[in-house]
């Protein structure tokens, strides 16, 4: 029974304010009640009594604490305690509480307060549980009984104080015979000697974990662990063949792939990784092998050109080697293998091939058209040996400088040669199979051009030389020196002297300094500008060729004023000049006067054109060059300036004298006749001289030429104008002179269409 009972003590005492001393008269003990009770009524908990309960109902009591009144109750009268709810000791182990007597009167205490506690008795109500699970480990493959492979933990959160629902044991349920597990500690080791991974890489367990020490009744628990084998070097290389052979053409390039071959390994990663090598056979210089560290192919690549007609086949011995071997598996046999690979060279239709790559030919530029300069040969490497016709390739000859004898591969001179044109000629020759043109192979021929002495020494540059009107005799005034296009081996000497009939002038001497310059010197005193200001000295220059060849040169040489240093100021002549005719002031004064009667002419052709325009203008409109654009809405031509549209339209009225539309009129046009139903030929004449007449007379009329377009519809029309225009002078007893009512908007009809005698067109 989890009940606690009051017991009388008299070894304590109690003490009570305003009272006698008195005895304690209570002790306590625990109370215990189980977990997840789940019946219908409270659970019973314990019982609290006191002496000084005498059973008449003169005291009660009271509970306080952790969950008073929310889980436990007490009967104030009889002091039972129960519990109204399902408790769980996972949730909270024991609770504390606080229990005192009343008196039931005054309310007051008759015993002290006190605490107990209410401990939570477990019961297996929870099963373990893998917190980490579901677990993945490896271990090496072929590793021997007893490998520890991983640790598995379950945690049961049940009482480990209280009997054994929180003792686990671990038991495997799937991964046997291959793994095996510690029941106490849980961890998982192999069971089996030498699983290989090629044969099986991955395993899947499944843990269990059971409370009770694994008793019936027990709570359990699983998880999976997946197992993997990682790889150890334990298989060497091998062949799928013993032999490999590939056919290979021999135009195949330099550096291509013949052949790609592979040792299988059933490892992977490092343990799989492997070097090829050449080991023996005929093609140890041609060939060679390599590794893609990707595939772990070995790839064979040329190295040298193959020639089907010097040989044929080619057998290499080739070796496979794991990099890195485990000294624990060498008994299973050596890490490498060996294999045979046959290549076998096929014969190509291959273009000639020159005997040398490279032909080095001279010629002098003076040979003449069809000089030979040199052999080339080539010849089909085929077995067929077909013949070769040579040929230049003119794209490096654009000038064509050379032939080449189409089955011999002469090379002659076509063109005369210059070398200072161009000292080297790099052409190409063609050499094409006569049975298979589209085979041509290429020689490359450099020809250099001797040089002869076939151009003349001239001056290095051209020469400002000065001398000054003061100089002396025997005074330097120019260092010369020459060029030559030639080449000469032994390089240039050049020879300096004047012409024959300059030797003996008294201004100048020249002077060799056998280095290639010269120097000229004066040999006078003085001299004077006014007397000769530019002189010319003719030089005599020869190279030392064979035949040697000659040029003269012409020096002018400048006659200036210099300061004290001897630095030209002016080389001028002039102002010693303008004083035999009109000095600078004179030049100015009639450059003035030429200026001065061109502006007067200007003036005289301006004021002219102005007399032409007309007499009388509006001030604000200048009507010279404008354009007079007008708004006026009507049936017809707008060119009504010249004669009223009217008349056009019906000859057989009175036409109203009217005025000009860009001028303002002062003065009265003449009244023009009446026309009359007359013939249609003597209409028109009388219509143009109307029109004369009216322009000779008309102030405002243009001062020049102008061409007018009449659209004269004639007079033979039954139905006569259908123009609006008609309505100006017609005979109607309409009246438009409320549009002046309108507004300015209206203000442009009013002055067209109203009848008022000033009335003027704007």
């Amino acid at each position: 029974m989890n009940q606690a009972e009051l017991s009388r003590s008299r070894s304590k005492p109690y003490f009570q304010s305003g009272r006698t001393r008195t005895k304690r008269s209570w002790v306590w003990n625990q109370f215990f009640v189980l977990e997840e009770y789940m019946g219908t009524d409270p659970l019973y908990v314990g019982k609290l009594h006191s002496d000084v309960d005498k059973g008449d109902g003169s005291i009660k009591y009271i509970l306080s604490g952790e969950g008073a009144s929310s889980i436990f109750i007490i009967d104030e009268n009889t002091g039972d305690i129960h519990a109204t709810k399902r408790l769980d000791r996972e949730e909270q182990a024991y609770y504390t509480l606080r229990a005192q007597a009343l008196d039931r009167l005054t309310n007051k205490p008759v015993e002290p307060e006190s605490e107990f506690v209410i401990k939570i008795q477990d019961i297996n109500d929870n099963e373990p549980k893998f917190l980490d699970g579901p677990y993945t480990a490896g271990v090496p493959e072929m590793s021997p009984v007893g490998t520890s492979v991983v640790q598995v933990t379950a945690t049961d959160a049940d009482d480990p104080t209280y009997g054994n629902s929180a003792r686990v044991v671990y038991s495997i349920l799937q991964g046997q015979p291959y793994f095996s597990v510690e029941p106490k500690t849980g961890v998982i080791k192999t069971a089996l000697p030498n699983m290989d991974r090629e044969a099986k890489d991955q395993y899947l367990l499944v843990i269990q974990a059971k409370d009770m020490v694994g008793q019936n009744g027990g709570l359990s628990g699983t998880t999976s662990v997946t197992v993997t084998l990682t790889d150890v070097n334990d298989n060497p290389p091998r062949f799928p063949r013993r032999s490999y052979q590939y056919n290979v053409p021999e135009s195949l390039p330099v550096a291509s792939v013949v052949a790609r071959i592979k040792a299988a390994d059933a490892d992977v990663g490092p343990n799989a990784e492997m070097e090829y090598k050449i080991v023996d056979g005929d093609g140890l210089g041609v060939f060679k092998i390599s590794v893609d560290k990707d595939t772990q192919e070995g790839i064979i690549t040329i190295q040298k050109e193959l020639d089907f007609e010097a040989k044929t086949s080619y057998t290499l011995r080739i070796e496979a080697a794991n990099m890195h071997v485990d000294p624990r598996f060498l008994s299973l046999g050596p890490f490498s293998d060996m294999t045979t690979v046959k290549i076998i060279v096929e014969d190509v239709d291959e273009p000639p091939v020159f005997t040398s790559r490279l032909y080095s030919m001279v010629v002098s530029e003076a040979a003449k058209v069809g000089t030979i300069i040199g052999t080339v040969a080539a010849h089909d490497p085929d077995a067929s040996n077909s013949p070769v016709r040579y040929s230049i390739d003119r794209n490096t000859d654009l000038e064509r400088y050379f032939n080449i004898d189409a089955n011999s591969g002469v090379i002659t001179t076509a063109k005369s040669l210059d070398r200072e044109t161009n000292a080297v000629h790099n052409i190409t020759v063609l050499a094409m199979e006569s049975q298979n043109p589209a085979q041509i192979g290429r020689g490359y021929v450099a020809i250099t051009i001797l040089d002869i002495n076939d151009n003349a020494p001239e001056f290095a540059m051209e020469y400002e030389t000065t001398v000054c009107e003061n100089a002396q005799p025997g005074q330097v005034i120019q260092k010369i020196s020459a060029i030559d296009k030639d080449d000469p081996p032994n390089g240039h000497q050049f020879y300096f002297s004047l012409t024959a009939e300059a030797a003996n002038n008294h201004n100048f001497t020249l002077q060799d300094n056998k280095d290639n310059t010269a120097t000229v010197l004066t040999r006078r005193n003085g001299f004077r500008r006014q007397e000769q200001s530019v002189f010319y000295l003719p030089i005599f220059i020869v190279d030392s060729g064979s035949p040697s060849l000659s040029s003269t040169n012409t020096l002018t040489i400048r006659v200036c004023d210099c300061d004290a240093d001897g630095i030209a100021q002016t080389c001028n002549a002039e102002a010693y000049i303008l004083p035999a005719g009109l000095s600078t002031g004179a030049l100015i004064a009639i450059l003035a006067c030429v200026l001065t009667l061109l502006v007067l002419v200007l003036l005289i052709v301006t004021m002219r054109r102005r007399k032409k325009e007309p007499l009388i203008f509006d001030e604000e409109r200048d009507i010279r060059e404008n354009i007079v654009r007008y708004d006026d809405e009507g049936g017809g031509e707008e060119d009504t300036e010249a004669f009223d549209m009217a008349a056009l339209r019906n000859l057989n009225i009175i036409r109203d004298t009217k005025t000009r539309r860009d001028v303002t009129p002062e003065i009265q046009f003449l009244s023009r006749p009446t026309f009359k139903s007359i013939p249609d030929n003597v209409i028109f004449r009388e219509f143009i001289w109307e029109r004369l007449k009216e322009a000779d007379v008309d102030p405002c009329a243009p001062p020049y030429d102008s061409l007018q377009t009449y659209a004269f519809e004639g007079n033979g029309s039954v139905a006569e104008s259908l123009s609006s225009l008609d309505s100006i002078s017609s005979n109607s007893d309409q009246n438009y002179d409320y549009l002046s009512d309108w507004g300015p908007r209206f203000k442009r009809l009013a002055d067209m269409y109203g009848t008022g005698p000033d009335c003027l067109y704007s």
